[in-house]
């Protein structure tokens, strides 16, 4: 199913160190509405959803694997030359007591991701209109990690990764629009 490149889909700058924004990042690493839970959540309902589409699930889950590389770049780069008590004073004292600087899935209030961030409700509307919610969110959270950084090149990749969640958006919705096209059209045996 995959080729990887050893390349990230985008390339990943930052200007500074930043441990503070690097617990911010981590709501798309391990939160709720973050890269994981999407990129499982869509592989997991592929399994349940009509060969018309499969493929789109199949794509996007698999881009969010991309993005979650991204996201941990990002965090990797923002914290490796931080010291013990910018650590600390950025609120990962307790995440370094733990892990070290080791990426570990959890969200920006350090608590560690659940499969309850996961939605499959078995019906496939239903599930889409799950997906393009999901993207929504994780879009509404890029736009705000942007703003909470001056770094240019950090909001250059958040940027990157905010137009792809628009991008996955618009493919579930057409998505849809296919389904409910199915369904409603007449049926003669």
């Amino acid at each position: 199913m995959w080729v990887y490149e050893k390349k990230l889909q985008y390339p990943v700058r930052v200007s500074k160190c930043d441990p503070h924004m690097a617990k911010l990042l981590m709501e798309q690493y391990g939160g709720a509405d973050g890269e994981l839970a999407a990129a499982l959540r869509y592989l997991n309902q592929r399994y349940t959803i009509p060969d018309k589409v499969i493929g789109v699930l199949n794509d996007i889950g698999t881009e969010e694997f991309a993005h979650l590389e991204m996201i941990a770049t990002m965090i990797y780069k923002l914290t490796k030359d931080a010291s013990v008590e910018q650590l600390k004073a950025a609120g990962l004292g307790e995440h370094y007591a733990a892990h070290d600087r080791a990426l570990f899935y959890e969200n920006a209030a350090g608590v560690p991701f659940t499969a309850t961030y996961i939605q499959a409700k078995g019906d496939p509307i239903a599930d889409l209109y799950e997906d393009i919610a999901a993207e929504e969110k994780a879009r509404a959270t890029y736009q705000w990690l942007i703003d909470l950084t001056d770094d240019v090149d950090l909001q250059d990749s958040l940027k990157f990764l905010r137009e792809r969640e628009v991008i996955h958006s618009l493919r579930f919705r057409e998505s849809v629009e296919i389904l409910k096209g199915e369904r409603d059209r007449k049926k003669v045996f």
